[in-house]
């Protein structure tokens, strides 16, 4: 009897064993050895080929995120809270940053609009996040608030919720399906910060038409896997003038002729202290690598969900004048 390949996608994975849905059915597989010696990681969300319990091949991601590591999701959701724990917009601006060096879609969640918080804030969200284009919603999981809205924005998707403990990710989702009764934690009086409930990733379907993935969180973001130069990028506000800079490696820190510092005024303070940020976990990064390669900064563009050299209109002349130069001193020689 001739066995058929299945197709699937990773759900779940404990131990050694991958739970895979194939749509109608939940299967225990365990992985191809070959797969181990060539020491492929299978992530939630992958979407695999299998058969009589075995994966026999991992098919190519669209997408995927490292910490906490998921694959093929079509949006992330920022949950914040308005108050318990305060909004900490320089937390989301890293979760923004991580999701758009990623290149996957972002969405604005803020949580707990039924408690005493500044409204004044409302209006700082707006001119800061909506003018980049960001989709916003506000929610009160605990008196049913924006549910309805957030439920829309998961439609027909598969969605990773990311956030700080304690700001609600699970009661959203309990709000929209009781049925689950995901695990939820108060937050501390103390600390103002909540406890991770969820101890490893896994893909939930809500309803008929989502799925979410429950994460054990995306605790310490940090941008010391990239170089200096490239952190611009997770800026949109700041790369729009960083085109402008005389010099194509400016920081935008103190360099003469800066377009970014000259249109200051024009980018929130907190986006351009978050970005200051980065580009300091950046720079350790670079002095960390220094003797371990040859490592050139440059701008990236997404290919098969790779991270591969862009060069920059300016960089590119540069090129083209460096090799202009080197035919015509090779003329120049010829002559000689």
């Amino acid at each position: 009897m001739t066995l058929v390949m299945q197709k699937g996608q990773i759900f779940k994975i404990h131990s050694d064993f991958y739970y895979v849905d194939d749509g109608q059915t939940c299967h225990e597989c365990k992985i191809r050895e070959v797969l181990k010696k060539q020491k492929e990681k299978i992530l939630v969300g992958d979407f695999v080929e299998f058969e009589n319990g075995m994966i026999k091949n991992i098919m190519r991601r669209k997408n995927f995120i490292k910490r906490p590591s998921v694959a093929n999701i079509d949006q992330i959701i920022v949950v914040s809270a308005l108050k318990e724990p305060d909004l900490d917009l320089y937390q989301l601006n890293r979760y923004i940053a991580l999701a758009k060096y990623y290149n996957i879609p972002t969405v604005l969640c803020f949580n707990k609009e039924d408690l005493k918080w500044d409204k004044h804030l409302k209006e700082k969200i707006k001119n800061i996040y909506e003018t980049l284009g960001y989709k916003i919603v506000y929610t009160s999981a605990t008196e049913h608030k924006g549910i309805k809205n957030f439920e829309r924005l998961l439609e027909n998707k598969i969605s990773v919720l990311c956030g700080n403990s304690g700001v609600g990710k699970s009661s959203l989702i309990n709000a929209i399906n009781p049925e689950l009764n995901l695990r939820t934690k108060q937050v501390s009086e103390k600390t103002q910060r909540g406890t991770h409930t969820t101890r490893h990733c896994e893909i939930i379907k809500i309803n008929d038409t989502s799925k979410i993935v429950d994460t054990p969180g995306f605790s310490n973001v940090k941008f010391d896997f990239i170089l200096p130069a490239d952190v611009d990028l997770l800026f949109d506000e700041i790369a729009q003038f960083s085109n402008g800079c005389k010099f194509a490696d400016c920081l935008h820190i103190h360099e003469n002729k800066c377009n970014v510092l000259t249109n200051l005024d024009k980018i929130d303070e907190t986006r351009y202290e978050s970005y200051l940020e980065f580009v300091k976990e950046a720079q350790n990064y670079k002095e960390k690598i220094k003797y371990e390669g040859n490592k050139q900064e440059h701008t990236k563009k997404l290919v098969h969900n790779k991270h591969i050299a862009k060069i920059s209109e300016k960089k590119r002349q540069s090129s083209r004048n460096t090799l202009k130069q080197k035919i015509y001193k090779d003329i120049e020689n010829e002559d000689e």
